[in-house]
């Protein structure tokens, strides 16, 4: 560790070095606020006051015009909230980020002398034992995976009051980033992405554990173009039946992106949800809009229940019939005409991803078309309700036409035969 960083605000179980000017001083040099020459120049006036409670050292910097007030304000908020949240072996370094559920500081293990993310649960929400121990199950889940694919867990505890959770830290930045920012990703982009997710998937489903908020907000990209999947918050273990009736009826997830089932509030969510999530994703990606948009989160939501989904190729005319193929498997209304497993949709995915056909997501179509002819109702015909109803009409009518077809050279070849 440098000697620089040793001196930054703890977020560990010592007190921070020094006083708060000397604090204040090191944190305008390290935001570089200002130089360290600046700030030694405020120092030496301070150091030869008469009298040293005169004046202080942010109130130098301020009057010189070196930080402004409100940054000097921002920098003892920091360093108020460090001593409070002091957690032993980590020492603070900026904070990343801030969402409605917790704050996520970047820090340094002193034990190892690594780079981190540490999520804290905010003091009005570590009172109430729900959000305590939805916190403590999404350290536990994330636990259990080890994937190159997935943002890895180290540690969760409790320290002077406050619930943390201790995480890799991904240099980098969301898919989410770049969507704001209007970027549409070409086909061979987005399936770089989506493949690497989907083997993090594999890898969580295999372990019987539900991520349930696939999104672009979770999915971070290294420097190196590696996808990692991240927020294990609402990640629930399939067998995990007394939780699954705790939380029936009750939406979990994220409006643009969440999979019918969850929407309903059914108990027996499985890694199905998780593809539909993927799916909306991916669709996100490669359109440059969300699969369904509505004037509130309730209308978005009745969207995904009831909407016939657009093809994301009669979007984006650029990409191949075999994405948006893939892609109306994934975002199936009925679970059942999903893929069967998550290795099933990776097999797709790497097959469009090498030019070939998307053999798995045809079978699947072909096999609602068969259905909902066997049930007595053409593909245009079904009823919402049904299995059917869910099946894009215009990939189902052209199965439809190509069986028909296929029959009927088999029945013009046995009549030559004959």
């Amino acid at each position: 560790m440098s000697a620089k960083d040793a001196k930054r605000p703890s977020f560990g179980g010592q007190e921070a070095a020094g006083s708060l000017d000397t604090e204040l001083g090191r944190m305008v040099v390290d935001r570089m606020l200002a130089t360290q020459e600046e700030v030694d120049e405020c120092a030496a006036e301070k150091a030869h006051q008469e009298d040293p409670s005169q004046q202080s050292l942010s109130e130098i910097l301020v009057g010189k015009g070196v930080v402004t007030a409100r940054q000097i304000e921002r920098l003892k908020e920091t360093i108020a909230a460090s001593r409070r949240q002091q957690i032993p072996g980590y020492q603070l370094l900026p904070k990343l980020g801030q969402g409605a559920m917790a704050t996520v500081f970047k820090a340094r293990q002193l034990s190892l002398d690594r780079i981190v993310a540490i999520k804290v649960l905010p003091r009005r929400f570590s009172e109430n034992p729900e959000y305590v121990e939805r916190f403590y199950k999404e350290g536990k889940a994330a636990a259990k995976l080890n994937h190159p694919n997935i943002v890895q867990a180290i540690d969760v505890g409790e320290a002077n009051g406050y619930h943390y959770f201790v995480m890799e830290y991904v240099e980098g930045h969301t898919i989410y980033d770049e969507l704001v920012k209007g970027k549409v990703f070409n086909e061979a982009e987005a399936l770089d992405v989506i493949i690497q997710i989907a083997r993090a998937l594999e890898h969580a489903h295999s372990q019987g554990l539900i991520h349930r908020d696939v999104k672009p907000k979770n999915i971070m990209m290294t420097q190196d173009g590696v996808a990692k999947l991240a927020d294990m918050g609402l990640a629930r273990a399939a067998a995990d039946v007394d939780a699954a009736f705790a939380e029936a009826g009750r939406a979990y997830g994220t409006p643009y992106y969440i999979s019918p089932e969850q929407i309903r509030g059914e108990v027996d969510i499985d890694f199905r949800a998780d593809v539909y999530s993927l799916g909306a994703t991916l669709y996100h990606m490669v359109t440059g809009r969300v699969p369904f948009e509505g004037p509130t989160p309730v209308a978005v939501m009745h969207k995904h229940l009831k909407e016939l989904l657009t093809p994301p190729d009669h979007i984006n005319t650029s990409l191949s019939s075999g994405l948006g193929e893939v892609v109306e498997v994934m975002m199936a209304k009925q679970r059942q005409q999903r893929y069967a497993s998550t290795g099933d949709l990776l097999r797709d995915l790497e097959a469009i991803r090498d030019g070939q056909p998307p053999l798995q997501a045809r079978k699947r179509i072909g096999e609602d078309v068969l259905t909902g002819l066997a049930e007595g109702a053409g593909p245009s015909e079904a009823d919402e309700s049904s299995p059917a109803a869910a099946v894009p009409e215009s990939r189902a009518l052209l199965v439809l036409l190509a069986v028909l077809l296929g029959l009927s050279l088999l029945l013009n070849v046995l009549q030559l035969l004959m």
